[in-house]
């Protein structure tokens, strides 16, 4: 049986989307560095211990993991740094688990996604450079247009094996990250993404889309 893989899975839109996808049938594998109670209650497979920014924890797991129809990069780390506070550590922070723990990740696993399978990268407008109107967030910004650029590059390496892409932004979602602050539930967010996973085809891969099906500018 092909199963379905969720990083940043114990909290937030992370465990909403396991929930979801757990209700509907699939086999979901939840990966996080440190499971809670919420994901625990779910009776999914659950994979703790998993560190999306270290090569070495993601390559473990690919050998414990059978053949993959779903793969959801979603597990990353917001900082609200500032012109003035920014600093190295901040920014290579978010870098490392926002951008380059999806490309670990996927590189990873790749392998076991076969014919058909779907990846989706959980990104954010943030990440848009036209979208950008406010300015701050440097590192969270910059590590999401990095990780769309991935997720571009993703698709076209990923086609000629039947593999599609979508990138998503989630939404303004009140959930631990964002404070509580926000303009949809994750329980809202969740639906949406994976209706926009459902719907997605070999020839839209690529595209990057708010989880209402509006296509964003790069």
């Amino acid at each position: 049986m092909s199963i379905s893989v969720v990083t940043g899975a114990n909290r937030g839109i992370g465990l909403e989307l396991t929930k979801q996808l757990a209700a509907r049938g699939a086999s979901v594998v939840a990966l996080c560095r440190k499971s809670s109670p919420e994901l625990d209650a779910l009776g999914v497979r659950v994979e703790s211990g998993v560190d999306v920014s270290k090569p070495e924890s993601v390559a473990a797991l690919a050998k414990r993991l059978e053949p993959i129809e779903l793969l959801i990069n979603n597990a990353g780390v917001l900082r609200a740094d500032s012109l003035s506070d920014a600093s190295p550590a901040t920014v290579l922070e978010q870098f490392q688990v926002n951008a380059l723990g999806p490309l670990l990740v996927t590189q990873a696993l790749a392998p076991l996604m076969q014919k058909g399978a779907k990846l989706a990268l959980v990104t954010s407008r943030m990440g848009s450079i036209a979208d950008n109107t406010s300015g701050g967030y440097y590192g969270y910004r910059m590590s999401k247009a990095a990780l769309n650029a991935c997720g571009k590059s993703l698709a076209l390496d990923l086609a000629p094996r039947g593999i599609a892409v979508i990138i998503l932004h989630p939404g303004f979602v009140r959930t631990e990250m964002t404070g509580n602050n926000g303009l949809v539930d994750p329980k809202e967010s969740a639906a949406g993404l994976l209706a926009q996973i459902d719907a997605l085809t070999p020839d839209a891969t690529g595209s990057f889309r708010h989880m209402n099906g509006d296509a964003l500018p790069w």
